[in-house]
């Protein structure tokens, strides 16, 4: 902020300095103008004419300052000297000639206007620069730390609402996900407590079956019980308690591997030309950076049940991978209409993917990547997402490979 305040008083001050620049050129010019009497330079010039007897009226249309030539005669000698104008008197070859002339040294009209022009020029780059500081550079400065707070992990401290034009939104926004992931940080360490104590208290319970799994065989291999069908009973319990142990272990695992992912989703209802509309917005300037032909087949404008947002993320995570898998020459969008199941599929093909036939029964399993995954960096999540939204959506997706194409389709409910 101190460096823009600097900035509006050098503008100020280098405004100052031109004007005053300005100006001395003007006096100096003047000055100059003045000093020389550049109308006595065309009169001598006329003067040297009439000498050598070449002077016409033609030749005052090259003069600046001489209006009239005029000789002194019996017809005039009233008049001789009593014009209006400036004049001056010559005698050439012994006769009288007064030279009419035009001199306005005094230019500060012209001189006055200029400095307002350029006073307004300078007023109006003054207030933008006022503007731009309180409506822009003002609000950026409240929030330029908020992105390092949240890098360090520090959620507490809310941002205030403002209706400024630029930056209103977007401060909102910045408070919203500043909120989102203060929610969702809490969540995480709601469900990790529980987890933890879950897994503490199976890990607990796990020692009682233990301890008479231990009594048991240590009371076998000492020969403590000499009858048969002790012997049967004390490896009955310990066989009982080991089924025990393992339900105990399985409900561990499954702790450790409940869904890691939040799959919130709003259904309503939302028109096909919504979605496609948001895909194709993005994706033709994207492809077209990348030479990549697009194809949007026509289609049915069918009202759809879901969540708009969920299914742009659900499609855009599927042409993701169509760009990052394919060999860059095509992406199509293709729509079939299902009226068995009242359902619309929505398709994206690519072509040149590499993924072996036996392979589509994993690309939407989580954290699992095809053969023809390489050195493109990913997580193996996309498709598991997209599964899981797409399910949340009363919907579903699937994939095909033919013909040297990839096709993922996912089908939405109609309404």
């Amino acid at each position: 902020m101190k460096s823009f305040n600097k900035l509006i008083l050098m503008v100020t001050v280098i405004t100052a300095a031109f004007f005053a620049v300005v100006n001395l050129c003007f006096i100096n010019a003047e000055n100059k103008d003045g000093a020389g009497r550049p109308y006595r330079v065309e009169a001598e010039r006329i003067a040297n004419d009439i000498k050598d007897g070449i002077y016409s009226e033609s030749s005052l249309n090259d003069c600046f300052y001489i209006t009239a030539v005029e000789r002194l005669s019996g017809e005039n000698v009233d008049t001789f000297y009593s014009v209006q104008s400036d004049y001056i008197i010559k005698m050439i070859d012994g006769e009288l000639y007064r030279f009419d002339y035009s001199y306005r040294q005094d230019d500060s009209d012209e001189r006055l206007m200029i400095n307002i022009c350029l006073a307004f020029a300078v007023a109006l780059i003054v207030i933008f620069l006022i503007i731009i500081k309180y409506k822009i550079i003002k609000p950026f400065d409240k929030i330029r730390e908020v992105p390092f707070e949240l890098a360090k992990g520090n959620l507490s401290i809310p941002l205030k609402e403002t209706k400024n034009q630029y930056f209103g939104r977007f401060i909102w926004g910045l408070d919203l996900l500043r909120e989102k992931i203060e929610q969702q940080k809490i969540k995480e360490l709601e469900l990790h407590r529980e987890k933890k104590t879950l897994v503490l208290a199976l890990s607990h319970d796990i020692k009682t079956p233990l301890g008479i799994i231990e009594l048991y065989s240590q009371s076998l291999e000492k020969g403590i019980y000499k009858d048969e069908a002790k012997k049967k009973k004390a490896a009955a319990s310990i066989n009982e308690k080991c089924k025990e142990i393992k339900d105990y272990v399985d409900r561990i695992i499954n702790a450790s591997s409940e869904d890691f992912l939040n799959f919130e989703v709003n259904n309503g209802e939302f028109y096909l030309s919504e979605l496609v509309d948001r895909i194709s917005e993005f994706y033709i300037d994207k492809l077209g950076l990348l030479k990549t032909d697009f194809i949007v087949e026509d289609y049915q404008n069918k009202l759809l049940i879901g969540d708009l947002e969920r299914a742009v993320e659900v499609m855009q995570n599927i042409i993701e991978n169509a760009v990052k898998y394919g060999d860059g020459k095509e992406i199509s969008l293709c729509f079939e209409y299902d009226t068995d199941e009242d359902c619309t599929i929505f398709s994206v093909t690519n072509t040149g993917s590499v993924i072996s036939e036996n392979e589509l029964d994993h690309i939407f399993n989580s954290f699992w990547r095809g053969s023809n995954a390489g050195s493109v960096s990913g997580s193996g999540l996309g498709l598991y997402i997209c599964r899981n939204l797409m399910r949340k959506m009363n919907g579903d997706v699937f994939a095909v490979f033919q013909d040297g194409k990839m096709t993922v389709s996912a089908v939405f409910c109609n309404v």
